[in-house]
């Protein structure tokens, strides 16, 4: 079975598709900013850097691929939060992994899904707007620490990573994220192997004690945004 771990698409699925094809993976896991925007389908829109934008999610060609993806901060909350955990299958094949979602996969290794970061493009965005709004909702909360299962992790997908890894940060500029601060938490409660994530579009890669990460870049920049899961 091949496994891929995918970065940010912002709803760009031309090369998602052009890596299904060629790759054939069963199954991809992807670090949040899928770009959910289901309110908006077939609309263009502009907002910041994210100029004419169209959602459209039937040119996504998955076909037997399954992917699992956490949310980022560049989705439509509004259209989260009403998405049913029990049933979360949101298009063919594809699956919305709420925070603190585990999926076990084959070889019986653990991943932890715990989307969500600050956006830093706020002040160009309406808030709550379903065309490319901001929510509160963007950034991990208290509560969602406090509902994390007790269970062995092996892995982790998120949409930033944590303090504790030394990453490029192109945010580093501006306020501080405090899901990086829930997400040391997950880092020291869990101790994960593995640990993948985006945001920060450039891939990027390092060890932090005996946890290998993983930063993955985005479909629409030239850094590598997939590769497949060790």
């Amino acid at each position: 079975m091949k496994i891929i771990v995918a970065g940010d698409i912002h709803g760009h699925f031309g090369p998602v598709n052009t890596m299904i094809a060629k790759q054939n993976p069963s199954i991809i896991l992807q670090c949040g900013d899928f770009g959910w925007w289901p309110r908006v389908h077939g609309q263009t829109f502009s907002a910041g850097y994210m100029k004419r934008k169209q959602w459209d999610q039937y040119s996504l060609k998955n076909k037997d691929t399954k992917i699992f993806w956490c949310p980022g901060n560049h989705e439509d909350w509004e259209s989260l939060n009403g998405i049913d955990p029990d049933n979360n299958e949101v298009m063919k094949n594809v699956y919305y992994m709420e925070r603190g979602t585990i999926l076990e996969l084959l070889d019986h290794r653990k991943c932890l899904f715990i989307g969500g970061g600050l956006s830093i493009d706020r002040k160009d965005r309406i808030e709550r707007s379903p065309a490319f709004g901001w929510f509160h909702e963007e950034t991990i909360s208290q509560k969602d620490i406090e509902e994390l299962p007790d269970e062995e992790i092996d892995i982790v997908i998120s949409h930033t990573g944590p303090n504790e890894f030394e990453i490029d940060d192109y945010h580093a500029d501006y306020e501080h994220d405090p899901s990086r601060d829930a997400l040391s938490y997950v880092l020291n409660k869990y101790h994960p192997k593995l640990w993948y994530f985006g945001h920060m579009h450039k891939f990027q890669t390092g060890k932090y004690k005996d946890c290998k990460w993983h930063c993955l870049s985005a479909t629409s920049f030239s850094d590598r945004w997939w590769i497949p899961l060790a």
